[in-house]
């Protein structure tokens, strides 16, 4: 199985213009992502896909992998659809291009679970440790099954606690891992009730009956969406922040 890892990496956000090269301790967003992608060891090649010359450059003059992708398109489940007609591989790993601190070894475990169920949509959770991003619809959690397999995405609690037992709830990572031909079946499916209502691409599969294997993780993501979070990540990373 040969495994591709794509950063997608879109020039154009709301909140945040042209932010894959935003300077993390002087060295661009992508870079910092890409090097820490490479460290994967279940890898066979890692790309960047972006619509932007500036990105492509930037990406080119620290040596990476580039590959130029169309500037419309409304998801980047639809960037990866695209990605895969421009690399051969068999496998893609779609690595948000917005967490400079990824682990490799969260990729690694993503990609052993994919050799261990062909034909599988593979993604992430962790435990929620703050009880209050339980209620954070811009928190998106998960609960499956006793083998893995999602059973349902939300942005409400769930499962709801009516017992009032103790509950663990669990956040999902925005990872994801597709066969080659899921990931281009996925992309011409009309969007779903449950993904319309939700806001959740990913619902879309479980409606039309894709299985998706969820690996748990310690790994919390820790994103950049505004021009505030580099310095969280900064102090994370121990450096002084870049002026």
């Amino acid at each position: 199985m040969k495994v591709i890892g794509v950063i997608p990496a879109r020039y154009g956000s709301t909140r945040f213009p042209g932010k894959p090269l935003a300077l993390i301790n002087g060295k661009p967003m992508v870079q910092r992502v890409y090097e820490q992608v490479i460290k994967s060891k279940e890898l066979d090649k890692v790309v960047v896909a972006t619509d932007h010359e500036d990105i492509k450059k930037v990406v080119e003059e620290f040596g990476g992998n580039v590959v130029m992708t169309k500037t419309d398109h409304e998801t980047g489940s639809d960037r990866m659809a695209e990605v895969t007609t421009k690399v051969d591989g068999d496998f893609y790993v779609n690595i948000q291009g917005d967490e400079p601190l990824i682990r490799p070894e969260l990729i690694d475990a993503l990609v052993q679970a994919a050799k261990e169920t062909p034909d599988t949509v593979v993604t992430a959770k962790t435990v929620l440790q703050n009880a209050e991003d339980a209620e954070n619809p811009n928190v998106v959690k998960v609960v499956t099954d006793k083998n893995g397999l999602a059973l349902y995405f939300s942005r409400s609690p769930i499962p709801y606690n009516r017992s009032g037992k103790e509950v663990t709830y669990y956040k999902h990572l925005g990872i994801y891992g597709y066969p080659k031909e899921i990931i281009n079946e996925f992309v011409q499916l009309p969007a779903s009730t449950l993904e319309s209502l939700e806001v959740l691409e990913q619902l879309r599969l479980l409606e039309n009956g894709y299985h998706i294997k969820v690996v748990e993780t310690a790994y919390d993501a820790v994103g950049v969406d505004t021009p505030e979070d580099i310095g969280k990540v900064e102090k994370i990373l121990g450096g002084v922040k870049h002026v």
